[in-house]
């Protein structure tokens, strides 16, 4: 399984300060001397994290593939065509937000995400929509043309982090999951069935197929056992490792768990 390492939150470090240090590019080397396989970043529509600067210096320097993040704003994919990475990852987005909290919507934006696929196409960019593991979203997704679908997480990993982890009981708790032990066990095993049942129904349909949002140490090796997801992309708990451990030792530990 191949590992995409987002580095969007290198740069969130760097905006807290409002300064120069750290840059986001300086990760590039030693992410690939660390065994990942491409790099994520995510250029959003209010240059939160990632600004165009970094995105124009990060692929023309890159020795690895870069996969980039965006809306389908037009400003932003004619940007993202200027730019040619390897791949455009289409997802939703909302300024309100702190994180992508769904996939996206193909089945109300479908002519904007059609119009979207194919200038990309048209640029030789290869596109992969981040969607929620819904059949009708990925059946859709092959009708539209994109070469990959990435399926989201999130629920998975929010599941997981309330059964598991002490997020319960944090400011961070998530409400609607104040449940039972023996609640969220079941729920923990729907979404990975839901997850399954996504995958292989992507693949059945020529898909490429990765996976992301909220992946961590702890509940990323459920997700690995799906055989038909061939690339996980893994940002923020790598980063956040990365301020005990280094850089090199949080990437070659998630690529580890990854690749048994």
């Amino acid at each position: 399984m191949k590992l995409g390492v987002n580095i969007d939150h290198i740069a969130v470090l760097r905006e807290a300060r409002k300064i120069n240090d750290p840059d986001p590019a300086d990760a590039l080397g030693i992410i690939k001397r660390s065994g990942a396989d491409q790099i994520t970043i995510h250029l959003r529509e209010d240059r939160r994290h990632i600004h165009d600067e970094d995105a124009e210096k990060i692929i023309s320097s890159s020795a690895l593939p870069i996969n980039l993040e965006c809306s389908i704003d037009e400003k932003i994919i004619d940007i993202v065509c200027s730019l040619k990475p390897m791949r455009a990852t289409l997802v939703p987005e909302h300024r309100e937000e702190v994180t992508t909290e769904g996939g996206l919507d193909i089945i109300s934006y479908e002519d904007r995400t059609l119009a979207a696929i194919e200038k990309l196409h048209a640029h030789e960019i290869e596109v992969s929509l981040f969607v929620d593991p819904d059949l009708e979203m990925i059946t859709l997704s092959d009708a539209l043309g994109a070469e990959w679908v990435e399926l989201h997480t999130g629920s998975y990993a929010n599941i997981h982090a309330m059964l598991y982890s002490n997020l319960s009981r944090t400011h961070h708790a998530i409400a609607s999951l104040d449940l039972p032990r023996h609640t969220l066990q079941t729920k923990l095993e729907e979404s990975l069935t839901t997850l399954l049942t996504a995958a292989d129904h992507a693949k059945s349909l020529g898909l490429k197929v990765a996976a992301g949002h909220g992946l961590n140490y702890h509940n990323v090796e459920r997700v690995v056992d799906i055989g038909a997801i061939e690339e996980l992309n893994i940002g923020q708990s790598i980063i956040a490792r990365s301020v005990f451990t280094g850089l090199k030792s949080a990437v070659k530990e998630m690529k580890t768990l990854i690749s048994r």
